[in-house]
């Protein structure tokens, strides 16, 4: 039967502006066993310890505060989840907060609450990357079960990009418990989500919504999804199959005594277990067996003597460059091998992976024989990426899979063993069904392993290909297993090698290859993989292969980038070299507007088209902004006074501590020439005021995450109103569009880019 969640406990509080609900537990415990009991009584099955906020980073008696939480939460004798909610930080590249800093900051919380608790609520999420750093947490300092719930918006995306499907890959993968939704959007909204979410996931299923979308009424912020309507919406998803119900912000002890009422001989229902093969990156996932996948093999120093020069002189734009190109050339996966005898692979393969992943939103194929190396590279990835590899020994089998466990991946396993690689394809086929029975020993299963059947130059012996492809053959209609290939193997010692290698991977693709490790550059093998895929009913009116053909060649060599490709693309250092060429014979302005402002157009229209997202924007931001440092130096050096741009103040106002928002509008407004003036978080509605005042500002951009501030933004945009001729854009996750008309804000920004489109209208830009 389904159990039940409690409601929102931050808004059954009503908390005053300023008061930050997590201290309550040790200043007025009273306060909040009062809602955890009604909560109790309303029939809720697990109580939801007040302990959203409570981190390391926002509060140094963190640990004090989350005992105390849990402790409370336990008095009701329900079942009690351990909540951490998100830091309220960007994880690097996007923001200032390392992996493993936000890893530690969940530990804390983690070691402090679990023997109380029973399980952990991970919820809130908007970033698969600290939802990675917050199940590591939970996975690593005690054995509860841990659930996930993400916020997604109306468009099935998360704050980062993900769609439903990719963050589902990443959350199963890293062993979760049960997987759902919460927040952000009222139960009518979440209806399909959930649907959605039942096709792409095998696991349970918890659904926490709004009590509907706030609005203002006589002043105060409210949810105005009623009881009755909240349990209507609430037993339709319910008949969807789910297996927790709940609810958020603004539902009360009323909405979960209907819900339980409407919904309690609905029985609950787990999801049909899932065969997909997934590997994806933060935003992004590929799908084996829907067609073959290209899997990019440039950066793997294997015969490339630029590569391994760059690796040695740790010039890690070349390895951006070079997986750039492979992806405007059709790879749909990289491959990433940093192995040289002379270089610490450990370090250098960590490194590959964050800036590859800085720049680039394709999945990550991690390539070394180095089980150091690779523990390190996956813990740090961002996704659910492929493992390259594992191999029929019993020594690789018993270090690799138990890390591909631990992380979640899809692992590479090689038909060699102890005794080298068997000639024939029947003793392939034995190597990949031990490492298939093996796998199956660690809980992995056969979705996430794909075989190498291994390629064999036909120089040495004229069956190589044969038996390789009779392998491929077997294993994926007979075994059900995904095969992958390191296709230009074929052809070592032989002159054309290319003719040999399309010859051979167009046979491969025709025995159901699911993944060719090819070089993308190669105009010919790509040819030959648009074609195929026309040919065998995969192209729809063959439009994948007219656009491959007209377009241009296919690239031979990494070249360097003009500054709006480089901006465009997210490469800081190509950026700034970029700029400093540029200068040389060209002024600064000419620069800015026929260079920096046009990139910056174009990946924002991307963005607001929902072609790029988040990640990919803040990246083109920070290249703008090596850009734009090259111009001021230059301009420091001549002795020319620089001109700054509009003034804009901006803040997170009075109360509230969370700045994501804020910070990304900071970085796109002053990649646009504004002179933006950062108030910060917490931010009193005088200081604006009085800031606004003595710098003579016209246009302020007010922030905020939390229902119970909005009150102080309301009383922010009305003294600047009144003792002012400013006017006032605000956003944030509580924020709409109709709920910034009702505070009286000048205009509502739904996301960054919108916060730049009002400050260009506004000044006349």
């Amino acid at each position: 039967m389904i159990k039940y969640f409690d409601g929102g406990t931050g808004t059954m509080l009503n908390l005053k502006a300023g008061e930050l609900p997590e201290l309550l537990n040790v200043t007025d415990p009273e306060r909040i066993f009062a809602v955890h009991k009604a909560y109790a009584e309303a029939g809720a099955d697990i109580i939801t310890a007040n302990t959203f906020g409570a981190n390391p980073l926002k509060y140094e008696n963190c640990a004090e505060l989350v005992r105390a939480g849990v402790h409370l939460a336990k008095k009701t004798g329900k079942a009690v989840a351990l909540d951490m909610g998100p830091t309220g930080k960007l994880l690097k590249p996007m923001g200032d907060l390392s992996f493993e800093d936000c890893y530690n900051a969940y530990s804390e919380v983690v070691k402090a609450g679990a023997d109380e608790a029973d399980l952990v609520l991970i919820e809130t999420m908007g970033d698969t990357y600290e939802i990675k750093a917050a199940m590591l947490a939970a996975k690593e300092n005690c054995s509860l079960p841990v659930f996930v719930s993400m916020i997604f918006d109306d468009k099935g995306r998360l704050l980062t990009g993900a769609d439903i499907k990719t963050a589902c890959a990443v959350v199963e993968a890293l062993g979760a418990d049960v997987i759902g939704f919460n927040c952000g959007l009222g139960p009518k909204q979440m209806l399909p989500l959930v649907g959605e979410l039942r096709r792409c996931t095998s696991l349970p299923i918890m659904v926490n919504p709004n009590a509907g979308l706030p609005v203002v009424v006589n002043g105060e912020t409210v949810y105005n999804v009623e009881p009755d309507e909240f349990s209507e919406y609430m037993k339709k998803i319910a008949e969807l199959g789910v297996s927790y119900l709940g609810g958020c912000c603004g539902t009360t002890p009323d909405h979960i005594v209907l819900t339980i009422e409407k919904t309690k001989d609905i029985p609950d229902s787990v999801p049909e277990f899932k065969t997909e093969t997934i590997v994806t990156s933060g935003s992004e996932s590929v799908t084996l067996g829907e067609k073959s996948v290209v899997i990019g093999e440039r950066i793997n120093p294997t015969g490339k003597k630029l590569l391994k020069e760059a690796l040695r002189n740790n010039d890690v734009d070349y390895i951006l460059r070079e997986g750039i190109s492979q992806r405007d050339c059709g790879a749909h996966i990289l491959d990433v091998n940093v192995g040289l005898p002379d270089i610490d692979e450990t370090e250098m393969l960590k490194k590959a992976v964050f800036e590859l992943q800085s720049v680039l939103s394709v999945p990550l194929q991690l390539d070394s024989a180095d089980a150091e190396a690779m523990e390190a590279a996956l813990r740090i990835y961002n996704g659910k990426p492929m493992l390259n590899s594992v191999n029929g020994k019993e020594s690789s089998m018993r270090t690799i899979l138990p890390l591909a466990k631990k992380y979640g991946g899809v692992v590479v396993c090689l038909c060699l063993d102890e005794n080298g690689i068997p000639e024939t394809a029947e003793g392939r086929i034995a190597i990949a069904e031990k490492t298939i029975k093996t796998a199956a020993e660690y809980g992995i299963d056969k979705k996430d392993l794909v075989v190498d059947a291994l390629t064999m130059t036909i120089s040495t012996d004229i069956n190589n290909a044969k038996e390789t492809l009779k392998a491929v053959k077997y294993i994926r209609e007979k075994l059900g297993v995904h095969t992958v290939l390191g296709v230009s193997n074929i052809s070592f010692g032989l002159p054309k090698r290319e003719a040999i290698n399309t010859a051979f991977y167009t046979e491969a693709l025709a025995a159901g290859l699911s993944g060719g490790i090819i070089n993308p550059k190669s105009q010919a093998m790509m040819n030959a993989y648009y074609a195929h895929n026309a040919l065998a009913g995969l192209d729809s009116n063959c439009e994948e292969y007219i656009s491959s053909v007209t377009e241009t060649a296919a690239v031979t060599e990494t070249a360097e980038l003009t500054l709006d490709a480089a901006i465009i693309k997210g490469m800081k250092e190509e950026s700034a070299k970029s700029a400093r060429s540029l200068l040389k014979e060209n002024g600064a302005l000419e620069i800015i507007n026929g260079y920096i402002i046009p990139a910056l157009d174009k990946v924002g229209d991307g963005f607001e088209k929902n072609k790029i997202f988040l990640p990919q924007l803040l990246m083109s931001a920070d290249a703008a902004k090596a850009a734009f440092d090259e111009i001021k130096a230059n301009i420091v050096m001549s002795g020319t006074p620089q001109v700054k741009g509009e003034k804009i103040i901006i803040a997170t106002v009075e109360g509230d501590i969370h700045d994501i928002g804020k910070n990304i509008v900071k970085v796109l407004l002053q990649n646009y020439g504004f002179d933006v003036i950062d108030l910060g978080k917490d931010v009193k509605c005088e200081t604006v005021l009085e800031e606004a005042k003595k710098l003579g500002v016209k246009l302020v951009g007010l922030s905020a995450l939390m229902t119970t501030t909005v009150p102080n933004m309301e009383k922010t945009i009305r003294l600047l109103h009144e003792n002012t001729d400013a006017r006032v854009f605000v956003g944030g996750a509580v924020l709409t569009r109709n709920y910034a008309k009702m505070i009286n804000a000048d205009y509502y920004a739904k996301d960054a880019m919108e916060s730049v489109r009002i400050a260009q209208e506004f000044f006349g830009q």
